[in-house]
């Protein structure tokens, strides 16, 4: 089955018709929520309903307001969360996992699992690789 993944001589994997890669749901998908801000957005909201700038300190040094916000709308956009805008003085914004937004958190810890469970033997055959160069 790796090979089936293997790069072919274009940029299209062997199992992907020609141009169909974007227009694939899984690599569209991974996409939005492999990147470095969207996989810390989800553990931070698995516990209910956050505030902004407690969602900002939460995911973690780095981030910007900026980043945060157009990573939410993403995901939002996505139907992956929920915002809720509370007509108060000030006003506030809450966000949470949507029911879509949790069951891909549920995958998400499974795969933490299993990197947890087998980054060291990564590390191994990365470290023997690198050595044997």
């Amino acid at each position: 089955m790796a090979d089936s993944m293997a790069p072919s001589s274009s940029s299209t994997p062997k199992n992907f018709p020609e141009g169909t890669v974007d227009a694939c749901p899984s690599m569209r998908a991974l996409e939005l929520i492999a990147g470095k801000w969207a996989l810390r957005i989800f553990p931070a909201l698995e516990n209910g309903p956050v505030r902004n700038n407690e969602l900002l300190r939460r995911v973690g040094d780095g981030i910007s307001q900026k980043m945060l916000t157009q990573t939410l709308r993403e995901l939002e956009a996505n139907g992956l969360i929920l915002r809720t805008i509370y007509d108060s003085v000030p006003p506030h914004v809450e966000y949470r996992l949507s029911p879509l937004g949790e069951s891909l958190n549920r995958t998400l810890v499974g795969l933490d699992d299993w990197v947890r469970a087998h980054w060291p033997e990564m590390e191994r055959v990365r470290k023997t690789q690198v050595d044997s160069d």
